[in-house]
C-alpha cells in the first residue's frame, strides 16, 4: 500500500468551520472544498454567509452549506450541533475560527493601562468562550463515533511576547494599531485548551490541533508593514493563503498521529 494515499484528501469529510467569513475563514473555506470536504460555514454575519457562498458557487465549489448562528450562545450552540448531527449523522473536523475585534475598533485598541473591562470580557467571549463552547458541542460526539479532529486557529502572539516596536507609526484601515493584552490572553488560553483536550480526548482518537498565524497582510499601512517585515526571517508579511495548507494538513488523514500540537506558521519568527 503506498505511504502516500493519506495525502491532504478531505472526501467525504464533514467539516464544521465557524468564524468562516473573516480573512481567514473565508480561505480555510474555499481550501477545504477544494480539498473534497462537505463544509458547513457558520458565521453570526448571514449577509457575509450568503456573499461568500454565492462567490464560492460561482466559481462551482460544491458542497457546501451555511449556517448563521452565534457560537457564544451555548443554546445556540447545541441546538446547531444537534441539527447537523442529524442532517449529516457525524461531524469528522470542528474548525474553531471565530474571533472578534468587537464592533468598536478604538476601544479594541484602547491601551492597556485605560482598557474596559466590559470590552475584556468581550474579546474573551468570542475569541475563547466560543472556541469551548463549540467543542464541548461537537466533542460529545466524537467521542461516540470514536474519532475527530478538532483545529484551533490560535496566534504567535498566544506563543510570543508583542514586539511593541514595530507599531509606533503603525495604523489599520487608517487607525493607529497594537496587540491587545486579551488578544494575547486569548490566543495563550485557546493553546492550554488545545494540549487539554488533546490529552483528555486522546484515547477516543479524537485529535486537537492549534494553528498560529503570524502577521497577515490586511490593510495595514507600509510603515507597519516594513518595521514587521524586518522581524521576520523570511523578510516579509504572509497572506492568507498561506495559512490554509496546515490547516488541510491537520483535517487530514496524513497528521493522523498528530495531536496536542501548536503549528507556527509564522514566516521564521518564532525561530529567531
Amino acid at each position: 500500500m503506498p505511504i502516500v494515499n493519506t495525502s491532504i484528501d478531505l472526501s467525504n469529510k464533514i467539516i464544521l468551520l465557524s468564524g468562516a467569513c473573516g480573512i481567514l475563514g473565508s480561505r480555510f473555506s474555499q481550501g477545504y472544498i477544494e480539498a473534497g470536504a462537505q463544509l458547513i460555514m457558520l458565521d453570526k454575519n448571514n449577509m457575509a454567509l450568503q456573499q461568500l457562498k454565492e462567490k464560492l458557487a460561482s466559481n462551482n465549489y460544491y458542497p457546501l452549506e451555511t449556517i448563521c448562528a452565534d457560537v457564544t450562545d451555548p443554546q445556540q450552540v447545541n441546538h446547531l450541533i444537534e441539527r447537523i448531527i442529524h442532517q449529516y449523522e457525524h461531524i469528522d473536523v470542528l474548525h474553531n475560527n471565530t474571533a472578534t475585534k468587537s464592533d468598536h475598533l478604538k476601544a479594541f485598541f484602547e491601551p492597556f493601562e485605560t482598557y474596559d473591562y466590559a470590552e475584556w470580557k468581550t474579546i474573551l467571549t468570542g475569541n475563547l468562550d466560543s472556541y469551548f463552547l463549540m467543542a464541548q458541542a461537537v466533542g460529545r460526539h466524537m467521542r461516540q463515533q470514536k474519532k475527530g479532529s478538532i483545529i484551533q486557529t490560535a496566534s504567535i502572539y498566544g506563543e510570543l511576547g508583542t514586539d511593541h516596536r514595530i507599531y509606533s507609526n503603525s495604523d489599520y484601515l487608517g487607525d493607529a494599531i497594537n496587540t491587545p493584552a486579551v488578544y494575547a490572553a486569548s490566543k495563550a488560553a485557546i493553546l492550554g485548551l488545545t494540549r487539554h483536550l488533546a490529552c483528555y480526548w486522546g484515547a477516543e482518537n479524537i485529535r486537537v490541533n492549534s494553528i498560529s498565524p503570524g502577521g497577515v497582510f490586511s490593510g495595514q499601512n507600509d510603515h507597519f508593514v516594513k518595521q514587521y517585515s524586518q522581524r521576520i526571517p523570511m523578510g516579509r508579511m504572509a497572506e492568507a493563503d498561506e495559512i490554509v495548507g496546515a490547516a488541510l494538513f491537520l483535517a487530514s488523514d496524513a497528521s493522523s498521529y498528530i495531536t496536542g500540537q501548536n503549528l507556527m506558521i509564522d514566516g521564521g519568527l518564532s525561530a529567531w
